[in-house]
Parts: C-alpha cells; sequence; structure tokens
C-alpha cells in the first residue's frame, strides 16, 4: 500500500489523570515533531487542550509562558535551542485559511510546529499532514483520556507510528507505576496504623483449676 492510500493511524486513547500527566503527554508527543508539522487540539471548554501546549512547549524547548492564545489568535514562541519555534493558534474564531495568513505571523508554518486549538475544521485545508489530539475530560475530576490521530504522508511511516505508540505506552506505564507506588504506600501506612492487638494469655478467660467444680 502506497503512503498516499495509507489509512490514519489512532493511538489511545491514553488515560492522563492529573494536568501534570496532560503536560508530561505533551512534552514527550514533542519530541516526535520536526519543523512542518501540525498537530491540532480538539475538546470541549476545559478539556486540556492548552495545558497539553504547555508540555508540547516545554518538550520543543521554546520560550514561554505558554498560554490560551484566546484574545490574540495567535502567538510564536521562539526557540531557546535549535528547535523549531512553536505557532500557537486558537482557531476558534478563524474562518479559514485567509484569516490565519492576515496574522502575519513572525514564524513561518513550514519552519514551525503549529498547534491548532479548536482546528478541526481548517486543518484538512492548512496541510495534507498533521496530527489531531481529541481530548476527554472527567467534569469531576482532572483526568482526561487523549486519542491522536495521525493523517498523511508524514505520519505513514512505521518508524513515525512507532514513535507514536511510545508515547502512549510510556504514559501508560508511567500511570501504572504511579498506581503502584501509591498502593504500596497505602499499604504500608494501613499496616503500621494498624491497632496492636495483645495475644490472649493463659490466664484470659481461663477458668483456675477447680473453679466451677461442684463441692464434694
Amino acid at each position: 500500500m502506497s503512503a498516499a492510500t495509507e489509512p490514519d493511524a489512532v493511538v489511545g486513547p491514553v488515560l492522563l489523570p492529573t494536568a501534570e500527566d496532560t503536560r508530561s503527554f505533551g512534552a514527550r508527543l514533542a519530541t516526535h515533531l520536526r519543523p512542518g508539522d501540525l498537530v491540532v487540539l480538539t475538546g470541549d471548554l476545559g478539556a486540556g487542550k492548552t495545558t497539553l501546549t504547555v508540555g508540547l512547549g516545554a518538550g520543543l524547548g521554546v520560550r514561554g509562558p505558554v498560554t490560551s492564545p484566546t484574545f490574540v489568535l495567535a502567538r510564536v514562541h521562539p526557540s531557546l535551542g535549535l528547535g523549531p519555534p512553536l505557532v500557537h493558534v486558537d482557531a476558534y474564531r478563524l474562518a479559514g485559511l485567509d484569516d490565519l495568513d492576515a496574522l502575519d505571523l513572525d514564524a513561518s508554518l513550514e519552519e514551525s510546529v503549529t498547534v491548532l486549538e479548536w482546528g478541526h475544521e481548517v486543518a484538512q485545508a492548512l496541510a495534507e499532514d498533521g496530527l489531531e489530539v481529541v481530548l476527554v475530560a472527567d467534569p469531576a475530576t482532572e483526568a482526561r483520556l487523549a486519542t491522536v490521530t495521525a493523517r498523511g504522508p508524514r505520519w505513514s511511516h512505521a518508524a513515525a507510528r512507532r514513535g507514536l505508540r511510545d508515547v502512549a505506552s510510556s504514559t501508560a506505564s508511567e500511570d501504572a507505576g504511579v498506581a503502584s507506588s501509591t498502593a504500596s504506600e497505602d499499604a504500608g501506612v494501613a499496616s503500621s496504623t494498624a491497632p496492636d492487638v495483645a495475644s490472649p494469655t493463659a490466664s484470659d478467660g481461663a477458668a483456675e483449676p477447680g473453679a466451677g467444680a461442684a463441692p464434694c
């Protein structure tokens, strides 16, 4: 099968129990990105799109702070090293590519890693290749589920797809390790706080010799 007809790769869902796990997931994902890559973040308000972008920025080593670009539509975060800059776009109010071009960004999309929040509608027109990360949050907790879909020739190669699977598996392994450690600590605390129960002695509840015997 040729790269042009290669089906989209789907990785996940990956459980991200806390906001820090979401940032760590973004940082791991960033290690597999390169100039020209597009990452689309999809999810309801509060699903963790900006939190994940903070992790992407940390993994790319760009200048911060990374915050929501809602009021400015886009921010460019230059690299602090030799890596690509991060272009962070809020696509919620963008009608299409013309609006994005009109922003007159200080970095070209070909030289940058571009992150589009709310970008599902314009992503296909923006680039043939791309990752879409769908985030679903539990409203009662910080926990989120992340599912990554990779499309286009850029992500059709086995090595690129294996890298995405490694991000998911390393996240799952870390969460399992934390859960195991927490369970062990809880067990240790329960053991150390359990009340001491004295073993019954020979005199506890034992009748004295001759006690209760009928008189002769």
